[in-house]
């Protein structure tokens, strides 16, 4: 199997196996579906927190607003006493009243935090580190994971304007968002290798041969931005082991210097017709007038 070390920009993301006789375009499909869906998993998990300690989300007509506003326009959210988390609430105000602050208890809590933890883990840029490959099937086992946490948690299920269930459901808004900026669509990626672009309609084996044992770097890039960065001679890590390997020969060069040092000679200690003057009377003996 090939191996494809992807990345965007100067940043790992993950590894991908294919072969050769892969055809770009399934290529390009099948990596750019692994990368969006991390970006989503990620998304999740940055908002599953959230709902850990204020609850559901306020209507698009409450957010932001104070309690006296909302009691002055007389508003009310409907969702509140049909979004309940098991085992009751505990009241944690959102002081930028996005959520109803309506908070799970702490064991309904751990249940989401915990589940967090694992699905990001699963999917995690570590991953390139430990030589583990991300599949499609482990981004849709981390998806798996939160909605069926949320499930546990919320049993009659989430607000429709709730991020989170939007997210699940694919109706996420992200205009106007850094995120909007991260998602690639599939017609729009390009794959780049030894800074050439890998055309779609060829094989992978066209630019890299007909070796399965190939393990190559590409980056994955938005059409339009230009061709990407070209990899460092030096990698961070090798960079960081040359300058500790020139540190350590600098000491030990310096160490050296000073065990050259023959000053020592002129101590006492160092004399060796020390005893045989002492013994002769001659060890304090000055010369010059007193």
């Amino acid at each position: 199997m090939v191996q494809l070390h992807v990345k965007r920009g100067n940043e790992s993301q993950f590894l991908f196996n294919t072969t050769v006789d892969a055809q770009l375009d399934t290529a390009i499909q099948q990596i750019t579906a692994i990368y969006n869906g991390r970006l989503k998993v990620d998304r999740l998990c940055s908002e599953i927190p959230e709902l850990a300690d204020h609850g559901i989300t306020l209507p698009p007509n409450m957010r932001g607003m104070t309690e006296e506003q909302i009691v002055d326009l007389k508003l009310r959210d409907e969702w509140e006493d049909k979004c309940v988390p098991s085992g009751g609430t505990i009241f944690r105000k959102d002081e930028i009243g996005r959520r109803n602050g309506h908070a799970p208890n702490d064991k309904m809590k751990d249940v989401l935090m915990k589940t967090v933890e694992e699905a990001k883990a699963l999917i995690s840029k570590k991953q390139v580190q430990a030589n583990v490959c991300v599949t499609m099937e482990m981004v849709k086992e981390a998806l798996d994971q939160l909605r069926g946490a949320v499930m546990i948690v919320y049993p009659m299920g989430l607000p429709p304007h709730d991020p989170i269930n939007m997210e699940f459901e694919d109706r996420e808004d992200l205009s106007g968002t850094q995120a909007y900026l991260q998602v690639i669509p599939e017609d729009e990626c390009q794959l780049w290798w030894a800074a050439k672009e890998m055309q779609r309609g060829k094989k992978l084996q066209d630019y890299i041969g007909k070796n399965e044992k190939t393990k190559i770097v590409v980056k994955i890039q938005k059409k339009g931005q230009g061709a990407p960065a070209r990899e460092p001679l030096v990698t961070d890590e090798q960079q960081k082991q040359m300058m500790m390997h020139y540190y350590r020969r600098q000491e030990e060069l310096k160490k050296l210097e000073e065990a050259d040092d023959d000053s020592y000679l002129d101590s006492k200690w160092s004399d060796r017709q020390a005893l045989k003057k002492q013994f002769q009377g001659l060890a304090n003996i000055k010369w010059g007038p007193r």
